[in-house]
């Protein structure tokens, strides 16, 4: 089963630039997700089983400092390559 989430990363620190990017490079590395990054949230596409593999990014992330992860799972496939108008 195909899904896509949406997942949006907040900082509670004042340099918080470098570890956003540092996640989303990460994400990039999964070679079966679709992702797309925008300015306020990162749209993922792949497998259920595979997408939640990348779950352990949020965890290195979490060692990190104080950080909100806010996801939103839809069960089914979603065209992320075109904007909604």
């Amino acid at each position: 089963m195909r899904i896509t989430i949406e997942l949006s990363l907040y900082l509670l620190t004042e340099n918080y630039v470098a570890p956003i990017r540092d996640f989303i490079a990460r994400l990039k590395t999964y070679q079966d997700l679709e992702v797309v990054i925008n300015a306020t949230s990162s749209q993922i596409v792949g497998e259920h089983s595979y997408v939640f593999e990348m779950s352990k990014e949020t965890a290195i992330t979490f060692t990190s400092g104080h950080n909100v992860f806010v996801m939103k799972v839809l069960g089914f496939e979603r065209d992320i390559q075109c904007p909604v108008k």
